[in-house]
């Protein structure tokens, strides 16, 4: 870990859903823990004209809403609250700068920034911020998405973060790297003598990968007809998903040698073809017994953005070359998921056969959320005396683990992606050619879309997307895991 070296944390947009959910709330945890410096300082801003004290009375009914009842103590919120400072700050208006860079006083003994803002508004705050002297060499600054909407916009917010700060400096959050089981997935592969030599394309059939919402616009109406589901979705926490999963073994758990693993992994993926993917949109229906809207009624007009895609992606390199990925994501889903499925092949020869043992090929579920787990179905026999054949079953192999850790402290991912901002730490976080790699990617499938290649398909509310979806599958002889 890096050495700590932060004298003050500046939140941007923290009168904003995101702080209020999660960003107070993580970093009470770690000030509950003593994880962070006695003398940090946390000062946030926004455009809400408040003072420090209505800045903690924020922060206070916040803390109240989204911290578990056992987190409560009123001694440990009182002594958090009393950190918190607040200046009032509008982004689009130089002048403004100045008052803020006074508020935090000397930053020489280091200064770690969390700026989550609109897209339009990150030229003007990184100027605003270099105006102000609060872009020196020992200033580190968190970039919360969406970093653009396509490769162009996502190049000029970089040029512009990179005018004022070195890439040593650049955290760029993508929340899903701060997920324990993400990170377990590293350990699963590279910490396990019995997964590494297997996980090619001589024993994988297909990766699935699966991130499914039972929420459908949820107030992001504006942002989320802009955006869909490719670019709110695919374009970061999905592909980040799928180049660890798929990535050559680092040299070490450390931020180069992962990250430059990632994006070579990023670099490898084929552009997709019409025939690879599918885009829909929820109409009417019911989840978990309750009728819901179509996307339409939600959004109150005509619209043709996609809140559904499946791609059918594939990788160009020697380990991977002939298995196909399958992403799928989607909102207003049968049920809420994160998973990743690997599909080992099928055993050259059933030995069993001619006793009427029927075999199905291995799989191992790795579950992201609701629950946390990783599960190898494996065939085994079942009891008995085989007079009349032999009777193979699947059952699975389980680790929990959220029983197998049940006495560690499960943290949400902003509490480790914000400790590491304070503490420099850059492993969890997303380098400029990853962005840069993922956007070619993303891009070349939006422009087979505006060729009117393909078109948006309804699907029912509660169920798996599109029919095309299952179809994309289907016709390979492989089905999703539902």
């Amino acid at each position: 870990m890096a050495e700590t070296c932060c004298s003050a944390l500046l939140l941007f947009g923290a009168t904003g859903d995101l702080s209020r959910r999660m960003l107070l709330p993580s970093l009470y945890a770690l000030y509950e823990d003593a994880l962070i410096g006695p003398g940090l300082r946390i000062v946030g801003t926004a455009r809400s004209e408040l003072d420090d004290a209505g800045f903690r009375a924020f922060a206070h009914d916040a803390l109240e809403e989204f911290l578990p009842p056992d987190r409560k103590d009123e001694a440990q919120l009182s002594g958090f609250l009393d950190r918190l400072e607040y200046q009032a700050l509008d982004a689009s208006k130089l002048d403004g700068f100045a008052s803020l860079a006074s508020k935090l006083g000397d930053t020489s003994g280091g200064l770690s920034i969390f700026l989550s803002t609109a897209p339009a508004l990150f030229e003007p705050t990184i100027e605003g911020l270099r105006h102000a002297g609060l872009a020196h060499g020992n200033v580190r600054i968190g970039l919360e998405k969406p970093l653009g909407n396509d490769l162009v916009s996502s190049a000029r917010i970089n040029d512009a973060v990179a005018a004022g700060f070195s890439e040593n400096q650049i955290f760029r959050i993508d929340h899903y790297l701060g997920k324990e089981t993400v990170q377990n997935l590293m350990a699963l592969r590279f910490a396990n003598a019995m997964f590494e030599p297997l996980w090619n394309a001589a024993h994988v059939d297909h990766v699935q990968i699966t991130v499914s919402e039972t929420v459908g616009l949820e107030g992001r109406k504006g942002f989320y007809d802009d955006t869909g589901a490719l670019r709110d979705m695919v374009q970061n926490h999905m592909l980040q998903l799928l180049a660890l999963t798929a990535m050559e073994p680092p040299r070490d758990y450390d931020a180069t040698s992962i990250r430059d693993e990632k994006v070579k992994l990023l670099r490898a993926l084929r552009p997709v073809r019409p025939e690879e993917m599918v885009r829909g949109q929820y109409r009417a229906g019911a989840i978990k017994g309750e009728s819901v809207g179509g996307y339409i009624e939600d959004l109150g007009k005509a619209s043709e953005t996609e809140t559904f895609v499946s791609i059918k992606a594939h990788i160009d390199n020697w380990r991977w070359q002939g298995v196909p990925f399958y992403l799928r994501h989607g909102k207003r889903m049968a049920e809420r998921r994160s998973e990743i499925v690997v599909q080992f092949k099928q055993v050259p020869h059933n030995i069993f056969a001619e006793r009427g043992g029927r075999l199905r090929a291995n799989r191992l579920v790795i579950r992201l959320q609701p629950e946390e787990y990783v599960r190898l179905q494996v065939m085994a026999k079942e009891p008995g005396l085989d007079r009349s054949g032999i009777v193979l079953r699947e059952v699975p192999l389980d680790l929990s683990l959220t029983t197998a850790f049940a006495k560690a402290r499960r943290r949400i991912a902003y509490e480790r992606l914000l400790l590491d901002l304070i503490e420099g730490e850059q492993t969890l976080f997303v380098r400029r050619d990853e962005v840069e790699a993922q956007w070619k990617w993303i891009d070349a499938i939006r422009e087979v879309w505006a060729r009117g290649d393909e078109e948006v398909k309804p699907y029912a509310a509660g169920g798996w997307g599109p029919n095309a979806a299952i179809a994309l599958t289907e016709r390979d002889g492989r089905s999703w895991n539902d």
